[in-house]
Protein backbone atom coordinates (compact mmCIF):
# COMPACT_ATOMS: atom_id res chain seq x y z
CA UNK A 1 0.00 0.00 0.00
CA UNK A 2 1.69 3.64 -0.99
CA UNK A 3 1.96 5.90 1.91
CA UNK A 4 -0.59 8.53 1.90
CA UNK A 5 -0.13 12.10 0.62
CA UNK A 6 0.90 14.62 2.81
CA UNK A 7 -1.48 17.82 2.09
CA UNK A 8 -1.01 19.50 5.64
CA UNK A 9 -1.52 19.69 9.14
CA UNK A 10 -4.51 20.21 11.59
CA UNK A 11 -3.53 21.12 14.91
CA UNK A 12 -0.45 18.62 15.21
CA UNK A 13 -1.78 15.57 13.05
CA UNK A 14 -0.81 15.49 9.57
CA UNK A 15 -3.88 15.34 6.93
CA UNK A 16 -2.67 12.90 4.10
CA UNK A 17 -4.85 11.45 1.13
CA UNK A 18 -5.28 8.05 0.43
CA UNK A 19 -4.31 6.95 -2.88
CA UNK A 20 -6.26 4.03 -3.32
CA UNK A 21 -9.27 6.29 -2.69
CA UNK A 22 -8.07 8.85 -5.32
CA UNK A 23 -10.47 7.84 -8.05
CA UNK A 24 -13.42 8.39 -6.12
CA UNK A 25 -12.13 11.36 -7.44
CA UNK A 26 -12.47 15.01 -5.69
CA UNK A 27 -12.72 19.09 -5.15
CA UNK A 28 -10.80 21.78 -4.37
CA UNK A 29 -12.98 25.10 -3.82
CA UNK A 30 -12.42 28.58 -3.12
CA UNK A 31 -12.31 32.13 -3.48
CA UNK A 32 -9.95 33.87 -5.68
CA UNK A 33 -6.61 34.39 -3.19
CA UNK A 34 -7.45 31.96 -0.57
CA UNK A 35 -4.99 28.98 -1.61
CA UNK A 36 -6.80 26.16 -4.14
CA UNK A 37 -4.21 26.55 -6.94
CA UNK A 38 -1.50 25.76 -4.28
CA UNK A 39 -3.46 22.97 -2.80
CA UNK A 40 -3.72 21.68 -6.28
CA UNK A 41 0.05 22.18 -6.70
CA UNK A 42 0.54 20.09 -3.81
CA UNK A 43 -1.92 17.51 -4.50
CA UNK A 44 -0.28 17.03 -7.87
CA UNK A 45 3.56 17.28 -6.54
CA UNK A 46 2.65 14.60 -3.85
CA UNK A 47 1.13 12.38 -6.97
CA UNK A 48 4.15 12.74 -9.02
CA UNK A 49 6.47 11.61 -6.50
CA UNK A 50 4.54 8.21 -5.97
CA UNK A 51 4.25 7.63 -10.14
CA UNK A 52 1.12 9.11 -10.72
CA UNK A 53 1.14 11.19 -13.95
CA UNK A 54 -1.59 14.15 -14.37
CA UNK A 55 -2.87 16.66 -16.72
CA UNK A 56 -3.59 20.38 -15.41
CA UNK A 57 -4.61 23.00 -17.11
CA UNK A 58 -2.80 26.16 -16.38
CA UNK A 59 -5.45 29.12 -16.85
CA UNK A 60 -2.51 31.64 -15.43
CA UNK A 61 0.27 30.25 -16.50
CA UNK A 62 1.77 30.11 -12.87
CA UNK A 63 1.52 26.02 -12.75
CA UNK A 64 4.35 26.24 -14.69
CA UNK A 65 6.56 26.77 -11.99
CA UNK A 66 6.01 22.70 -11.44
CA UNK A 67 8.98 22.55 -14.13
CA UNK A 68 11.66 24.57 -11.70
CA UNK A 69 12.78 23.61 -8.29
CA UNK A 70 11.42 26.14 -5.36
CA UNK A 71 13.40 27.77 -2.98
CA UNK A 72 12.96 31.46 -3.92
CA UNK A 73 9.79 32.49 -2.12
CA UNK A 74 9.80 34.24 1.73
CA UNK A 75 5.88 32.70 2.36
CA UNK A 76 6.68 29.30 1.37
CA UNK A 77 9.87 29.31 3.96
CA UNK A 78 7.56 30.85 6.49
CA UNK A 79 5.26 27.87 6.24
CA UNK A 80 7.78 25.51 6.66
CA UNK A 81 8.90 26.95 9.44
CA UNK A 82 5.09 27.35 10.89
CA UNK A 83 4.35 23.34 10.31
CA UNK A 84 8.00 21.81 10.93
CA UNK A 85 8.93 21.24 7.60
CA UNK A 86 12.02 23.39 7.48
CA UNK A 87 14.32 23.00 5.85
CA UNK A 88 12.37 22.17 2.45
CA UNK A 89 14.25 19.78 0.05
CA UNK A 90 12.93 21.54 -2.99
CA UNK A 91 12.39 19.60 -6.07
CA UNK A 92 11.04 20.59 -9.38
CA UNK A 93 8.14 17.74 -11.38
CA UNK A 94 8.83 16.53 -14.60
CA UNK A 95 6.54 17.99 -16.59
CA UNK A 96 5.21 18.08 -20.28
CA UNK A 97 4.08 21.28 -21.84
CA UNK A 98 0.37 20.78 -24.46
CA UNK A 99 -1.14 23.96 -25.69
CA UNK A 100 -4.01 23.69 -28.52
CA UNK A 101 -2.33 26.44 -30.50
CA UNK A 102 0.72 24.64 -30.44
CA UNK A 103 2.41 28.27 -29.49
CA UNK A 104 3.59 27.54 -25.42
CA UNK A 105 3.82 23.80 -25.34
CA UNK A 106 2.95 21.04 -28.30
CA UNK A 107 0.10 20.82 -30.32
CA UNK A 108 -2.44 18.71 -28.75
CA UNK A 109 -4.77 17.71 -31.40
CA UNK A 110 -8.42 15.89 -31.95
CA UNK A 111 -10.05 15.20 -34.84
CA UNK A 112 -13.66 16.23 -35.77
CA UNK A 113 -14.38 11.98 -35.96
CA UNK A 114 -13.46 11.65 -32.52
CA UNK A 115 -14.69 14.93 -31.40
CA UNK A 116 -18.32 13.70 -32.27
CA UNK A 117 -21.98 15.72 -32.68
CA UNK A 118 -22.50 16.53 -29.45
CA UNK A 119 -19.48 18.04 -28.45
CA UNK A 120 -18.99 19.82 -31.94
CA UNK A 121 -22.26 20.61 -31.85
CA UNK A 122 -21.97 22.67 -27.87
CA UNK A 123 -18.67 24.09 -29.65
CA UNK A 124 -20.36 25.50 -31.88
CA UNK A 125 -23.36 26.75 -30.57
CA UNK A 126 -25.78 24.67 -32.75
CA UNK A 127 -29.49 24.76 -32.89
CA UNK A 128 -31.39 21.20 -32.07
CA UNK A 129 -32.57 21.26 -35.58
CA UNK A 130 -28.87 22.08 -36.81
CA UNK A 131 -27.07 19.53 -34.34
CA UNK A 132 -29.30 16.95 -35.92
CA UNK A 133 -27.99 18.30 -39.47
CA UNK A 134 -24.48 17.29 -37.87
CA UNK A 135 -25.48 13.69 -36.85
CA UNK A 136 -26.52 13.33 -40.45
CA UNK A 137 -23.48 14.28 -41.47
CA UNK A 138 -21.43 12.34 -39.51
CA UNK A 139 -23.63 9.00 -40.55
CA UNK A 140 -22.65 10.12 -44.13
CA UNK A 141 -19.25 9.80 -43.16
CA UNK A 142 -19.57 6.78 -41.59
CA UNK A 143 -21.48 5.03 -44.35
CA UNK A 144 -19.38 6.75 -47.20
CA UNK A 145 -16.06 6.04 -45.13
CA UNK A 146 -15.40 9.52 -45.14
CA UNK A 147 -12.93 10.21 -42.51
CA UNK A 148 -13.46 13.65 -40.82
CA UNK A 149 -10.19 14.65 -39.47
CA UNK A 150 -10.15 18.55 -39.85
CA UNK A 151 -12.32 21.09 -40.62
CA UNK A 152 -11.04 21.55 -44.06
CA UNK A 153 -12.81 17.94 -44.30
CA UNK A 154 -16.49 18.67 -42.40
CA UNK A 155 -16.88 22.06 -44.35
CA UNK A 156 -16.76 19.96 -47.82
CA UNK A 157 -19.18 17.30 -46.76
CA UNK A 158 -21.46 20.15 -45.72
CA UNK A 159 -20.81 21.50 -49.32
CA UNK A 160 -21.38 17.72 -50.77
CA UNK A 161 -24.64 17.36 -48.20
CA UNK A 162 -26.29 21.07 -49.52
CA UNK A 163 -25.88 19.78 -53.26
CA UNK A 164 -27.27 16.44 -52.99
CA UNK A 165 -30.16 17.38 -50.09
CA UNK A 166 -33.25 15.55 -52.07
CA UNK A 167 -30.93 12.45 -52.00
CA UNK A 168 -29.98 12.44 -48.24
CA UNK A 169 -33.34 13.65 -47.55
CA UNK A 170 -34.48 10.05 -48.65
CA UNK A 171 -32.40 8.13 -46.50
CA UNK A 172 -31.31 9.90 -43.58
CA UNK A 173 -34.17 13.36 -43.23
CA UNK A 174 -34.79 16.25 -44.35
CA UNK A 175 -31.79 19.21 -44.84
CA UNK A 176 -32.02 22.19 -45.20
CA UNK A 177 -29.57 25.16 -47.05
CA UNK A 178 -30.25 27.31 -44.22
CA UNK A 179 -29.13 24.87 -41.58
CA UNK A 180 -26.23 23.56 -43.60
CA UNK A 181 -25.13 27.72 -44.17
CA UNK A 182 -25.32 27.82 -40.43
CA UNK A 183 -23.08 25.30 -39.33
CA UNK A 184 -20.77 26.47 -42.07
CA UNK A 185 -21.14 29.88 -40.50
CA UNK A 186 -19.98 28.86 -36.97
CA UNK A 187 -16.88 27.06 -38.43
CA UNK A 188 -15.54 29.89 -39.83
CA UNK A 189 -15.92 31.80 -36.92
CA UNK A 190 -14.65 28.34 -34.92
CA UNK A 191 -11.54 28.88 -37.52
CA UNK A 192 -11.28 32.45 -36.79
CA UNK A 193 -10.95 32.30 -33.32
CA UNK A 194 -7.59 29.53 -34.22
CA UNK A 195 -9.57 26.36 -33.23
CA UNK A 196 -8.89 25.03 -36.10
CA UNK A 197 -5.45 24.13 -35.28
CA UNK A 198 -6.72 21.75 -32.54
CA UNK A 199 -8.42 19.60 -35.05
CA UNK A 200 -5.93 17.46 -37.09
CA UNK A 201 -2.90 14.80 -36.67
CA UNK A 202 -1.04 13.57 -35.18
CA UNK A 203 -3.82 13.26 -32.69
CA UNK A 204 -3.05 12.73 -29.31
CA UNK A 205 -2.04 9.25 -27.83
CA UNK A 206 -3.41 8.25 -24.38
CA UNK A 207 0.03 6.34 -23.41
CA UNK A 208 2.12 9.91 -24.13
CA UNK A 209 0.16 11.07 -20.83
CA UNK A 210 0.68 8.60 -18.89
CA UNK A 211 4.77 8.93 -18.57
CA UNK A 212 6.78 8.46 -15.82
CA UNK A 213 10.87 9.91 -15.62
CA UNK A 214 13.37 7.33 -15.54
CA UNK A 215 13.10 7.93 -11.71
CA UNK A 216 9.90 6.74 -11.59
CA UNK A 217 8.41 9.99 -11.03
CA UNK A 218 4.78 10.61 -12.83
CA UNK A 219 4.96 13.20 -15.51
CA UNK A 220 2.91 16.35 -15.13
CA UNK A 221 1.13 17.05 -18.31
CA UNK A 222 0.33 21.04 -18.23
CA UNK A 223 -1.78 21.97 -20.94
CA UNK A 224 -0.99 25.84 -21.87
CA UNK A 225 -4.51 27.80 -21.19
CA UNK A 226 -3.92 31.51 -21.02
CA UNK A 227 -5.48 32.20 -24.18
CA UNK A 228 -7.20 29.06 -24.42
CA UNK A 229 -9.54 30.13 -21.18
CA UNK A 230 -10.52 33.18 -22.99
CA UNK A 231 -12.74 30.77 -25.45
CA UNK A 232 -14.34 28.69 -22.66
CA UNK A 233 -16.33 26.63 -25.27
CA UNK A 234 -13.44 25.16 -27.06
CA UNK A 235 -11.68 24.99 -23.21
CA UNK A 236 -14.20 23.11 -21.38
CA UNK A 237 -14.66 20.88 -24.94
CA UNK A 238 -10.97 20.39 -25.21
CA UNK A 239 -10.91 19.11 -21.72
CA UNK A 240 -14.52 17.37 -21.75
CA UNK A 241 -12.96 15.19 -25.11
CA UNK A 242 -9.56 14.32 -23.53
CA UNK A 243 -11.65 12.32 -20.53
CA UNK A 244 -13.96 11.01 -22.92
CA UNK A 245 -10.87 9.55 -24.74
CA UNK A 246 -9.65 8.16 -21.54
CA UNK A 247 -12.99 6.55 -20.39
CA UNK A 248 -13.17 5.06 -24.04
CA UNK A 249 -9.51 4.03 -24.70
CA UNK A 250 -8.60 2.62 -21.28
CA UNK A 251 -9.18 -0.72 -19.74
CA UNK A 252 -10.53 -1.97 -16.47
CA UNK A 253 -8.71 -1.76 -13.49
CA UNK A 254 -10.68 -1.96 -11.06
CA UNK A 255 -9.66 -0.55 -7.27
CA UNK A 256 -5.94 0.36 -7.85
CA UNK A 257 -3.22 1.10 -4.99
CA UNK A 258 -2.84 4.15 -6.80
CA UNK A 259 -4.52 6.03 -10.23
CA UNK A 260 -3.17 5.23 -13.11
CA UNK A 261 -3.76 9.21 -13.85
CA UNK A 262 -5.17 12.16 -12.20
CA UNK A 263 -7.38 14.74 -14.26
CA UNK A 264 -7.72 18.20 -13.12
CA UNK A 265 -10.33 20.38 -13.93
CA UNK A 266 -9.49 23.81 -13.37
CA UNK A 267 -12.05 26.72 -13.57
CA UNK A 268 -14.69 23.80 -13.91
CA UNK A 269 -17.60 25.61 -13.59
CA UNK A 270 -17.06 26.31 -17.57
CA UNK A 271 -17.52 22.75 -18.35
CA UNK A 272 -21.46 23.76 -17.08
CA UNK A 273 -22.20 26.52 -18.27
CA UNK A 274 -25.08 26.66 -20.81
CA UNK A 275 -24.57 22.79 -21.10
CA UNK A 276 -27.37 20.92 -22.47
CA UNK A 277 -28.90 18.34 -20.26
CA UNK A 278 -27.98 15.34 -22.27
CA UNK A 279 -23.77 17.09 -21.79
CA UNK A 280 -24.51 17.09 -18.49
CA UNK A 281 -25.45 13.80 -17.77
CA UNK A 282 -22.56 12.14 -19.76
CA UNK A 283 -20.23 13.98 -17.88
CA UNK A 284 -21.94 12.74 -14.67
CA UNK A 285 -22.19 9.22 -16.31
CA UNK A 286 -18.37 9.29 -17.27
CA UNK A 287 -17.13 10.80 -13.34
CA UNK A 288 -19.28 7.97 -11.94
CA UNK A 289 -17.65 5.16 -14.15
CA UNK A 290 -14.54 6.53 -14.91
CA UNK A 291 -13.52 5.42 -11.38
CA UNK A 292 -12.98 1.38 -12.61
CA UNK A 293 -10.22 2.68 -15.09
CA UNK A 294 -7.99 3.98 -12.41
CA UNK A 295 -8.49 7.66 -13.79
CA UNK A 296 -9.03 10.20 -10.63
CA UNK A 297 -11.16 13.63 -11.35
CA UNK A 298 -10.19 16.51 -9.75
CA UNK A 299 -12.92 19.21 -9.96
CA UNK A 300 -11.29 22.65 -9.43
CA UNK A 301 -13.58 26.16 -9.22
CA UNK A 302 -14.25 29.08 -7.14
CA UNK A 303 -17.87 28.44 -5.70
CA UNK A 304 -18.82 24.77 -5.03
CA UNK A 305 -22.62 24.85 -6.57
CA UNK A 306 -20.81 25.37 -9.75
CA UNK A 307 -20.76 21.67 -10.24
CA UNK A 308 -23.99 20.08 -10.67
CA UNK A 309 -25.41 18.12 -7.88
CA UNK A 310 -25.44 14.63 -9.24
CA UNK A 311 -21.33 15.21 -10.41
CA UNK A 312 -20.85 16.98 -6.52
CA UNK A 313 -22.08 13.63 -5.01
CA UNK A 314 -19.20 11.64 -7.11
CA UNK A 315 -16.44 14.13 -5.49
CA UNK A 316 -15.31 11.81 -2.47
CA UNK A 317 -12.30 13.73 -1.62
CA UNK A 318 -12.75 17.66 -0.33
CA UNK A 319 -10.52 20.86 -0.27
CA UNK A 320 -12.49 23.48 0.85
CA UNK A 321 -10.73 26.64 1.28
CA UNK A 322 -12.59 30.14 2.17
CA UNK A 323 -15.57 31.27 0.68
CA UNK A 324 -16.81 35.37 0.86
CA UNK A 325 -20.45 36.08 1.78
CA UNK A 326 -21.04 38.65 0.08
CA UNK A 327 -24.35 38.01 -1.66
CA UNK A 328 -27.48 35.61 -1.39
CA UNK A 329 -25.48 32.98 -4.11
CA UNK A 330 -22.49 33.69 -1.54
CA UNK A 331 -24.06 32.50 1.06
CA UNK A 332 -26.08 29.77 -0.65
CA UNK A 333 -22.24 28.27 -1.27
CA UNK A 334 -20.96 28.78 2.25
CA UNK A 335 -24.18 26.28 3.49
CA UNK A 336 -24.10 24.12 0.86
CA UNK A 337 -20.14 23.55 1.23
CA UNK A 338 -20.45 23.00 4.98
CA UNK A 339 -23.18 20.88 4.90
CA UNK A 340 -21.44 18.23 2.48
CA UNK A 341 -19.08 17.79 5.20
CA UNK A 342 -18.89 15.28 8.16
CA UNK A 343 -18.96 17.21 11.28
CA UNK A 344 -17.66 14.96 15.12
CA UNK A 345 -18.28 18.24 17.28
CA UNK A 346 -20.58 21.63 17.34
CA UNK A 347 -18.31 23.43 15.23
CA UNK A 348 -20.27 25.92 12.92
CA UNK A 349 -18.53 24.86 9.92
CA UNK A 350 -20.42 27.74 7.71
CA UNK A 351 -18.67 30.14 10.08
CA UNK A 352 -15.19 28.61 9.85
CA UNK A 353 -15.61 28.71 5.68
CA UNK A 354 -15.75 32.02 5.45
CA UNK A 355 -13.05 32.67 8.45
CA UNK A 356 -10.26 30.39 6.84
CA UNK A 357 -7.20 32.18 6.12
CA UNK A 358 -5.14 31.98 2.67
CA UNK A 359 -3.67 28.47 2.73
CA UNK A 360 -6.26 27.46 5.08
CA UNK A 361 -9.24 24.77 4.07
CA UNK A 362 -11.23 22.76 5.49
CA UNK A 363 -10.36 18.93 4.60
CA UNK A 364 -12.12 15.72 4.33
CA UNK A 365 -10.98 12.63 2.92
CA UNK A 366 -11.84 8.89 2.26
CA UNK A 367 -10.11 6.43 4.56
CA UNK A 368 -9.35 3.31 3.71
CA UNK A 369 -12.72 1.39 3.89
CA UNK A 370 -14.13 4.59 1.55
CA UNK A 371 -16.25 6.59 4.11
CA UNK A 372 -15.51 10.79 4.35
CA UNK A 373 -13.38 11.72 7.75
CA UNK A 374 -14.52 13.93 10.13
CA UNK A 375 -13.58 17.54 8.28
CA UNK A 376 -10.30 18.95 10.15
CA UNK A 377 -9.32 22.61 9.44
CA UNK A 378 -6.02 22.56 8.23
CA UNK A 379 -3.15 24.34 7.03
CA UNK A 380 -1.66 23.50 3.48
CA UNK A 381 1.96 22.39 3.48
CA UNK A 382 3.86 24.82 0.60
CA UNK A 383 4.86 23.63 -2.23
CA UNK A 384 8.53 22.33 -3.14
CA UNK A 385 8.80 23.09 -6.77
CA UNK A 386 8.90 27.26 -7.64
CA UNK A 387 5.99 28.87 -6.76
CA UNK A 388 5.30 31.15 -10.23
CA UNK A 389 6.13 31.55 -13.65
CA UNK A 390 8.81 30.21 -15.88
CA UNK A 391 10.58 32.41 -18.04
CA UNK A 392 10.58 31.82 -22.11
CA UNK A 393 13.78 29.81 -22.27
CA UNK A 394 12.85 27.59 -19.51
CA UNK A 395 9.86 26.87 -21.45
CA UNK A 396 11.69 26.22 -24.44
CA UNK A 397 14.68 24.11 -22.96
CA UNK A 398 11.65 21.69 -21.49
CA UNK A 399 10.24 21.06 -24.86
CA UNK A 400 12.87 20.56 -26.71
CA UNK A 401 14.45 18.05 -23.95
CA UNK A 402 10.37 16.57 -23.96
CA UNK A 403 10.31 12.89 -24.83
CA UNK A 404 7.15 13.90 -27.48
CA UNK A 405 8.78 16.38 -29.30
CA UNK A 406 9.92 14.55 -32.34
CA UNK A 407 5.84 12.56 -32.14
CA UNK A 408 3.44 15.98 -32.34
CA UNK A 409 5.63 19.31 -33.08
CA UNK A 410 5.06 18.65 -36.98
CA UNK A 411 1.68 18.34 -38.38
CA UNK A 412 0.76 14.87 -40.66
CA UNK A 413 -1.14 15.10 -43.62
CA UNK A 414 -3.13 12.18 -45.04
CA UNK A 415 -6.14 11.93 -47.17
CA UNK A 416 -9.60 12.10 -45.62
CA UNK A 417 -12.90 13.67 -46.86
CA UNK A 418 -11.68 16.71 -48.37
CA UNK A 419 -9.50 15.02 -50.89
CA UNK A 420 -11.94 11.94 -51.20
CA UNK A 421 -14.94 14.18 -52.35
CA UNK A 422 -12.84 16.38 -54.32
CA UNK A 423 -11.48 12.82 -56.14
CA UNK A 424 -15.01 11.80 -56.83
CA UNK A 425 -16.49 15.26 -57.87
CA UNK A 426 -13.65 15.40 -60.46
CA UNK A 427 -14.11 12.05 -61.70
CA UNK A 428 -18.36 12.63 -62.51
CA UNK A 429 -17.20 16.01 -63.89
CA UNK A 430 -15.11 14.18 -66.24
CA UNK A 431 -17.44 10.83 -67.09
CA UNK A 432 -20.42 14.10 -67.98
CA UNK A 433 -17.65 15.91 -70.21
CA UNK A 434 -16.50 12.57 -72.05
CA UNK A 435 -20.58 11.72 -72.97
CA UNK A 436 -20.92 15.43 -74.04
CA UNK A 437 -18.21 15.19 -76.54
CA UNK A 438 -19.23 11.49 -77.41
CA UNK A 439 -23.12 13.38 -78.47
CA UNK A 440 -21.42 16.27 -79.66
CA UNK A 441 -19.35 14.01 -82.17
CA UNK A 442 -22.68 11.76 -83.24
CA UNK A 443 -25.08 15.06 -84.08
CA UNK A 444 -23.57 17.81 -86.29
CA UNK A 445 -23.13 21.43 -84.65
CA UNK A 446 -26.17 22.38 -86.67
CA UNK A 447 -28.05 19.95 -85.31
CA UNK A 448 -27.57 20.89 -81.65
CA UNK A 449 -29.96 22.65 -79.51
CA UNK A 450 -29.97 26.16 -78.27
CA UNK A 451 -28.14 25.82 -75.07
CA UNK A 452 -25.82 23.98 -76.50
CA UNK A 453 -24.69 27.03 -79.27
CA UNK A 454 -25.11 29.27 -76.52
CA UNK A 455 -22.45 27.64 -73.77
CA UNK A 456 -20.59 25.67 -75.97
CA UNK A 457 -19.86 22.18 -76.69
CA UNK A 458 -20.23 20.82 -73.49
CA UNK A 459 -23.98 22.08 -73.56
CA UNK A 460 -23.86 22.38 -69.90
CA UNK A 461 -23.81 25.21 -67.12
CA UNK A 462 -21.24 24.50 -64.42
CA UNK A 463 -22.95 23.35 -61.25
CA UNK A 464 -22.96 24.41 -58.04
CA UNK A 465 -21.00 20.69 -57.34
CA UNK A 466 -18.26 21.41 -60.31
CA UNK A 467 -18.00 25.00 -58.67
CA UNK A 468 -17.13 23.49 -55.44
CA UNK A 469 -14.97 20.34 -56.66
CA UNK A 470 -12.66 22.98 -59.25
CA UNK A 471 -12.26 25.33 -56.05
CA UNK A 472 -11.48 22.55 -54.09
CA UNK A 473 -9.09 20.46 -56.52
CA UNK A 474 -7.04 23.69 -57.42
CA UNK A 475 -6.98 24.62 -53.26
CA UNK A 476 -5.50 20.71 -52.89
CA UNK A 477 -1.60 21.62 -53.62
CA UNK A 478 -1.96 24.49 -50.69
CA UNK A 479 -3.17 22.09 -47.95
CA UNK A 480 0.14 20.99 -47.14
CA UNK A 481 -0.31 22.46 -43.79
CA UNK A 482 -3.41 20.96 -43.19
CA UNK A 483 -3.35 17.98 -39.72
CA UNK A 484 -5.81 15.04 -39.96
CA UNK A 485 -6.19 11.97 -37.47
CA UNK A 486 -7.49 8.90 -36.50
CA UNK A 487 -11.07 8.88 -37.00
CA UNK A 488 -12.75 6.62 -33.98
CA UNK A 489 -16.39 6.99 -33.67
CA UNK A 490 -17.06 5.42 -31.11
CA UNK A 491 -16.52 8.30 -28.31
CA UNK A 492 -19.30 8.12 -25.64
CA UNK A 493 -20.25 11.81 -26.33
CA UNK A 494 -21.41 10.87 -29.54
Amino acid sequence: MTDGLFLGKADAAAITLDPSMLNRHGLIAGATGTGKTVSLRVVVEALSAIGVPSLVADVKGDLAGLARPGGDHAKVTERAELLGLAPLSYAAAPVVFWDVYGERGHPLRATISDMGPLLLARLLGLSDIQEAVLYIAFRISDDQGLLLLDLPDLRALLAWLDENRDAVGREYGRVSSASIASIQRSLLVLEQSGADHFFGEPMLELDDLMRQDMTGRGVVNLLAAERLINNPKLYSTALLWLLSELFEGLPEVGDPDKPRLAFFFDEAHLLFDDAPKALVDKIEQVVRLIRSKGVAVFFVTQNPLDVPMEVLGQLGNRVQHALRAFTPRDQRAVQAAAETFRSDGDEDVGRIITELGVGEALVSVLDADGAPTPVRRTMIRPPVSRLGIITGDERAAAMKASPVAAKYDEPVDRESAFEMLAKRTEEKMRDAEEADNTRSKEKPGEERGLFDQIFGSTGRRQGLGEAFAKSMVRSVGSQMGRQIARGLLGSIFK
